[in-house]
């Protein structure tokens, strides 16, 4: 017999009871004794009630009583203040992805959300949500004697109103307390909230476990695009309900592990399970059909969630966390600020700062936050290309502590310690010069082998980039160079700090200030950092462009001139663009402006130009720096460019011990400049400089076919104004004389109006000369006047003693390299330097003959002006005086006879004469050549070959042999 047919029986047999009278009667003889104890029970219940209603009163006032009365606006500002994750944009407003948070969610509307997700939500989690008043009585008895009794089974007794109470307002704190306040703050809110809000403002707040990346998530939004990959408003049945049953249990119902995996099947059942509960009482509650339900249980929900995809983080590394960092700091003022802190009382408390920095990041992260940043997307991306497809950095090398040498262990996924291996790392910026604006840079050529942002965080030596920015800028604005200013490169002068030469170690003599810069001249450019560093050029003009960390005894460092000081790439750059921007800094950003979830601005960037530099040392500036791109250190760079003509303006660098390579240049509108060194900071390999100028001029080009109008301007750097060309005299630097004329040592650039050279030079003059020891001296009273040349060109003693040039062994050496018009050039001794000692010169030695010269060994006296050859026509006869010369040769072509030379001194004194050399064939006298004597068999001649001034010949006193004719030697006969 089935349940039916028994119920039927059953209701027929108490029919016929009650047709009988049966029933009526028992129910009279029962009746008073059965109602007199209903009411008993009533009385009592009712007696109860109120005893029992006291005390659950009391006790419910007792657990609300710190309770605040919330005003409505109070509180719909706490139930609508849920988190949101803060987005990233491009310049131009291009979106570029969410910051980093622990929990990612994004805010929606109802009437973006599928209805299937709605009706899943309220069968699910309240089903009586649009009856119910915020609070459900029965549900939350059965609850709390759940609780009592410790039960096993626990069935909930929250509305929807009830969870955004306890997610808005209170915690999720399990205690009674916690719980008679939010009955309480729900009463309240069912009666200024429509059930509309209240749905909407669920499923913006509840977390729905992880997404296909395996970031925590919250949010219908958040959940539909992560999981499946689709909008809530296309959400099918089966999604819907899964989506809806998310949230009793988030992180063992979501499908994905926290690296963003699908589970394996028995980890997925759990979810499944619960989407087919949602489905159930979808089913219940009338909001879908049989069949709805039967096709939604047979849908392969697995196969329709979506791919993990790269977040912002995996894209941009090194650029989202820049930006964060930045945006946290600006918050952090911000915050702080309006809690009526000052920059000072930051500055002066780390605890404040550390405080103010956690609660911007905890805003940043939650806040939905829309930071607008300078960057170009599609440059930068065209930049991390090129970076991550240039193969010519340099060779990998096994990292070793700078300090000790010791190689450098790390620990690999297995636990064990292997060898560090390090690549040759980069950074670069591009800067508007005008705006500040970073557009674009390279903090790295793989995140994942080094997680230091080389162009913002990494210091590192600067090297020759310092010394436009600390030097020769300077140096000029303070009118103590100019391009045309003659440098001594050389080891001398009044100064304790005198370093190598770059590469060659060599000195370079008198050099341009502007040829010191192009080649990059380290001595002449300590030199002149040393000339003005009393005027302290690091706190006038250094400090000035963006550079921090200086310390005090920066000040007065006299190796700050070659980049001794470490600085970031963006530093370095920010610093060039002083010079692109007209001698005006402007220090670079890179976060345009933060608006807040509402909208509002909470912060926009607002520059605050310094004036550096004048506009005529500025120009002047550049216009040096331009030759080091067409014929200095640069060239390599700009050979390699697709627009050559562009005005570019720079400076390579050097860091110390080779671990650093730079370059970094300017143009009328951008500065670009690039790093490549080891991260521990080992030497780089020869043509390192190369390997960088062509990085950065690949760069340049790749911005330049994205950008033409902004990498290439047609425009050239304007002339202020008050700069004027002029001459000056390649030793002095002060305006030509007629002998620097004269010697063709007459140089042309460009001056500041107000510092042009106004006193003639005086390092030359002309005089009667002699050469003592290789060395002009004005020659003495006594100074044979063979031997003295009558306008000689010299530098001037007076002038070598004022530059402290007199100190130098070989004055020579002021000779720059390579130029053969200094060759005619005499360098000065003092005369007073020579001391007669009244004893004649030591008589030179060895005199031979090679082919048609006399050949003999100097004098060892140093006082020794020149030779006098004597002949005789055989050796009985009387020696005469055949020529002189400063040299130690003769030419006599084949001229027969006796030959000997004296030495002649400064005082005019001769010599004893040198060993008798016979020349021709002497056979009636029977006399042998000596050894090593030609035994010239010719006919004598009847003349001589001897040389005047350096080749030198006098009067010649044998007349019999005046004016006859000699062999073509292509010299003059004396």
């Amino acid at each position: 017999m089935d349940i039916k047919e028994f119920y039927h029986k059953s209701i027929n047999a108490i029919k016929q009871r009650w047709k009988t009278g049966v029933i009526q009667r028992t129910s009279r003889i029962t009746y008073d004794v059965t109602w007199n104890v209903i009411l008993f029970f009533i009385i009592i219940g009712v007696v109860g009630l109120f005893f029992g209603g006291g005390l659950g009163a009391g006790y419910f006032a007792s657990l609300v009583k710190d309770e605040p009365v919330r005003a409505e606006k109070d509180m719909k500002n706490a139930i609508y203040n849920y988190s949101e994750t803060s987005e990233i944009y491009f310049a131009n407003n291009v979106y570029m992805g969410e910051v980093s948070s622990d929990l990612y969610r994004e805010e929606i509307t109802l009437d973006k959300v599928s209805p299937l997700v709605l009706d899943a939500i309220v069968a699910t989690e309240d089903a009586s949500f649009y009856e119910h008043e915020g609070v459900v009585p029965k549900a939350v008895l059965r609850a709390m004697f759940q609780e009592v009794t410790n039960s096993s089974v626990k069935t909930g007794g929250s509305t929807l109103t009830q969870q955004i109470i306890k997610n808005q307002i209170l915690t999720n704190e399990v205690s009674f307390e916690r719980k008679a306040k939010e009955i309480l703050l729900a009463l309240r809110a069912e009666n200024f909230l429509k059930k509309e809000d209240i749905l909407e403002v669920y499923l913006n707040v509840v977390p729905f476990g992880r997404n296909a990346n395996g970031q925590n998530i919250a949010g219908v939004k958040t959940a539909a695009k992560g999981i499946f990959g689709v909008e809530p408003k296309d959400l099918n049945l089966p999604q819907a309900a899964f989506i809806a049953g998310l949230p009793q249990s988030p992180f063992a119902y979501t499908p994905f592990t926290n690296g963003g995996q699908v589970k394996d099947e028995k980890g997925l059942q759990a979810g499944l399970n619960r989407m087919r509960t949602v489905l159930s009482r979808m089913l219940e509650n009338n909001f879908i059909t049989q069949e709805e339900y039967d096709e939604a249980i047979n849908y392969d929900l697995v196969a329709s969630l979506t791919d993990s995809s790269q977040s912002v983080f995996d894209r941009y590394p090194y650029l989202t966390l820049e930006i964060k960092d930045r945006a946290t700091e600006l918050l952090r003022d911000k915050l702080a600020i309006d809690d009526g802190y000052s920059m000072k009382d930051l500055e002066k408390s780390e605890s404040l700062r550390e405080e103010y920095i956690m609660k911007a990041g905890r805003a940043l992260s939650q806040g939905g936050y829309k930071i607008h940043t300078t960057i170009n997307k599609e440059i930068y991306d065209a930049f991390q290309k090129i970076t991550k497809e240039h193969n010519n950095f340099g060779v990998e090398k096994v990292a070793r502590n700078i300090n000790t040498g010791e190689v450098i262990k790390v620990e690999n996924d297995e636990g064990k310690k292997e060898t560090l291996v390090q690549p040759v790392q980069a950074g670069s910026v591009l800067i508007d010069n005008d705006t500040g604006k970073i557009i674009s840079f390279v903090g790295g050529r793989d995140f994942d082998v080094a997680q230091l942002n080389h162009a913002t965080q990494a210091p590192r030596s600067i090297g020759s980039t310092a010394k436009p920015l600390l030097v020769y800028a300077p140096a000029m604005e303070e009118g103590k160079l100019q391009p045309g200013s003659i440098i001594a490169d050389l080891d001398l002068g009044p100064y304790k700090y005198i370093p190598n030469n770059y590469v060659t170690g060599r000195h370079y003599g008198l050099v341009t200030a502007r040829e010191a810069l192009y080649k990059s001249h380290n001595v002449s450019a300590a030199k002149a950092y040393q000339d003005i560093l009393s005027l302290d050029p690091v706190g006038k003009y250094f400090a000035k462009m963006g550079f921090s960390n200086i310390t005090d005894v920066d000040h007065e460092n006299a190796s700050m001139a070659l980049g001794v000081f470490e600085a970031t790439v963006e530093e370095t750059v920010n610093g060039f663009s002083t010079f692109g921007n007209g001698g005006r800094f402007v220090d670079a950003y890179m976060i345009e402006s933060i608006e807040s979830v509402d909208g509002e601005k909470v912060y926009q960037h607002k520059s605050e130009p310094v004036d550096v530099f004048t506009p005529q040392t500025n120009y002047l500036m550049l216009d040096m720096m331009r030759d080091v791109l067409t014929q200095g250190t640069g060239t390599y760079a700009r050979a390699r460019l697709t627009n050559p003509s562009v005005d570019w303006a720079g400076k390579t660098g050097t860091g110390n011990d080779y671990s650093d390579a730079w370059f970094v240049a300017t143009n009328p509108n951008v500065s670009l400049g690039t790093w490549i060194g080891y991260d521990y900071r080992q030497k780089l390999d020869s043509g390192y400089s190369g390997r960088n100028l062509s990085y950065w001029a690949k760069l340049v080009n790749a911005a330049t076919k994205i950008d033409p109008d902004l990498m290439a301007p047609s425009t050239k750097f304007k002339n202020p104004g008050n700069i004027v060309s002029r001459s000056f005299c390649k030793t002095s630097g002060l305006l030509p004389s007629d002998i620097c004329n004269d010697l063709g040592l007459v140089g042309s650039d460009i001056f500041n109006a107000k510092y042009v050279p106004t006193k003639e030079d005086n390092s030359l003059i002309r005089g009667r000369y002699t050469m003592v020891d290789g060395k002009a001296v004005l020659a003495g009273e006594s100074t044979p006047s063979e031997f003295v040349q009558d306008d000689g060109i010299a530098f001037n003693p007076e002038w070598l003693k004022e530059n402290h040039y007199d100190k130098l062994g070989d004055l020579s050496k002021l000779f720059p390299n390579s130029n053969k018009k200094w060759a005619t050039l005499k360098l000065p001794a003092e005369s007073s330097d020579i001391k007669n000692d009244g004893k004649a010169p030591n008589a030179p030695s060895s005199l031979k003959k090679a082919g048609g010269k006399l050949t003999w060994k100097k004098s060892s006296s140093k006082d020794t002006v020149g030779y006098r050859i004597y002949r005789a026509t055989d050796p009985d006869s009387k020696s005469s005086l055949i020529g002189h010369t400063t040299d130690t040769h003769y030419n006599i072509g084949n001229a027969q006879g006796v030959y000997t030379i004296k030495a002649v001194d400064y005082f005019g004194q001769e010599s004893k004469v040198s060993n008798k050399l016979e020349v021709g064939n002497f056979s009636d006298k029977e006399e042998k050549p000596k050894n090593g004597e030609d035994n010239e068999t010719d006919k004598p001649s009847n003349g001589n070959t001897g040389e005047q001034g350096n080749n030198n010949g006098g009067d010649n006193p044998d007349k019999e042999e005046e004016d006859q004719p000699d062999e073509d030697t292509g010299e003059e006969n004396p």
